[in-house]
């Protein structure tokens, strides 16, 4: 089955150097506590932010979004976003990178005096971790695109807020056990009211009467690809709606794409065994796609 973070094995990855709290470690031997929050309880936040052409895309919201994650579920992450910023390029220096990466930026809560989920037993200073890995997303999922079934998991709010990039990541990994299991690339997730909401791993959009529509945000991740795609139909004058719609709207959609951080515009051929249009990629799914590119050429420029 195909995947949005489908990439070609690179064999520099073996030798890369991890950042953890102000230190830098070989791949096989960063590691971290056993009484690591992250580690017992999924405790903390991340981020995975695209280096092009020594240029890290969108790296200012990728990093409001991480201390607003933190900030929600009340957790210091201990250093200011400057010295964040400083201390990503310091990884990507060490590395020598220039281009085609993925880093994966997390910070936990940090270490516990014992396994327990209350933050009053947090003895240390928040865990900060940057991996950065050679990654160049499979052109060929640009054109073949992906297919999706909808599972019975829920993205729900009412259990953990679905728009904090949380490191707690069970719902997801929940959904995406189902769609493999229903030979799909991904899962579609509705919300509790039965409207559409989200992929386990990518940002959900259709095309359906000459508009695009994604849903209105309130059980979905502040994706920050997603962003962009909205952004590019208002400057070109496509109609974009972010509201309520249901899983009948999407089998009858014109087009259906997907969008995330690494992978970018993905079209969707089919949901639920159901062909979408005619079963390749939309003439507006390879416009976004275009239009998208061409904004990641400016900001490299």
């Amino acid at each position: 089955m195909a995947s949005t973070h489908d990439y070609k094995i690179d064999s520099r990855n073996k030798d890369i150097q991890i950042y953890l709290n102000g230190d830098f470690f070989h791949r096989s031997e960063a590691k971290v506590s056993v009484m690591d929050s992250g580690y017992l309880l999924g405790d903390g936040v991340w981020e995975g932010i695209r280096l092009h052409k020594e240029h890290l895309v969108h790296l200012d919201k990728h990093l409001e979004r991480l201390y607003d994650g933190a900030k929600a579920i009340e957790m210091e992450i201990g250093i200011s976003k400057d010295e964040m910023k400083t201390a990503i390029k310091q990884t990507l220096e060490k590395n020598q990178m220039e281009s085609d990466v993925h880093i994966r930026l997390i910070v936990s809560r940090g270490i516990k005096a014992t396994p327990y989920q209350h933050p009053k037993v947090t003895i240390g200073e928040p865990t900060i971790v940057i991996i950065p890995e050679y990654k160049k997303a499979n052109p060929a999922l640009k054109t073949e695109g992906i297919t999706l079934g909808t599972v019975k998991t829920i993205r729900d709010n009412r259990i953990q807020d679905p728009r904090i990039n949380s490191l707690s990541k069970h719902n997801c990994i929940a959904a995406c056990i189902e769609a493999e299991k229903m030979g799909v690339d991904e899962g579609l997730m509705l919300d509790p009211n039965g409207n559409v909401a989200t992929c386990n791993s990518t940002n959900f959009f259709i095309v359906l009467n000459q508009e695009v529509w994604t849903s209105s945000g309130e059980y979905c991740l502040n994706g920050i690809t997603r962003s962009s795609i909205i952004n590019l139909c208002k400057e070109n004058n496509v109609p974009i709606i972010e509201k309520d719609f249901l899983l009948e709207n999407v089998h009858g959609a014109c087009e259906v794409f997907v969008t995330g951080t690494f992978a970018g515009v993905i079209p969707v051929l089919s949901v639920d065994g159901i062909m979408i249009g005619d079963g390749v990629r939309g003439p507006l799914t390879k416009q976004l796609q275009e239009w998208y590119e061409l904004e990641l050429e400016k900001i490299a420029s």
